[in-house]
């Protein structure tokens, strides 16, 4: 069994989990996630908490036993950053390093300048917010975990940290580790 799904999951007040068919739905204070399962795995909900278990049922061969072991522990750790995302959410922060590298925010649209002949506009997805606090800095804010770091990873991409000079953008806290140039 999966070391991450034999604790039961938590569920706080505020927050309705229900499971139906192949999709459990988790509704909270601040969204509702639904999740598609597959059926190796069934979650049973007792006390304020859910067990994540394996689906005899679906256990063909003695094989099966380690793929369903796997899966357990993905969806353990789905439901649980579910939870966490219609509770707390999730947020990442990115900086942009160098001259005249800037964030501002037009409407719900996110405007880079990167040092490129045009500037780059980005329109976020459904469910994701951005904030731009100050112009080297930008703050990407969801309940999804996933779409959250997607989306953060995009405008990571629009230019990626240079190794020589250290311009870009990058998460806040991530450490780039700086190549020394061409020796004269």
């Amino acid at each position: 069994m999966s070391r991450i799904s034999k604790n039961p999951i938590d569920i706080p007040n505020g927050v309705e989990v229900t499971v139906n068919d192949n999709i459990i739905k988790v509704k909270g204070p601040k969204g509702e996630l639904a999740q598609e399962y597959l059926p190796y795995v069934k979650f049973v909900i007792e006390d304020n908490k859910i067990k994540v278990e394996a689906n005899e049922e679906s256990m063909k061969r003695k094989s099966d036993e380690k793929r369903i072991n796997m899966f357990q522990g993905t969806y353990a750790s789905l439901v649980k950053n579910m939870i966490k995302g219609v509770t707390e959410g999730f947020s990442k922060e990115l900086e942009i390093l160098g001259i005249g590298y800037r964030a501002a925010m037009q409407g719900s649209k996110l405007v880079l300048q990167l040092g490129y002949s045009h500037p780059i506009e980005y329109l976020p997805p459904e469910g994701v917010t951005i904030e731009v606090p100050a112009p080297n800095k930008i703050i990407v804010k969801g309940i999804n975990k996933y779409l959250v770091g997607e989306v953060a990873a995009k405008i990571k991409r629009f230019r990626k940290p240079n190794v020589y000079s250290g311009k870009g953008i990058k998460y806040v806290g991530e450490v780039i580790i700086r190549k020394q140039g061409k020796k004269v």
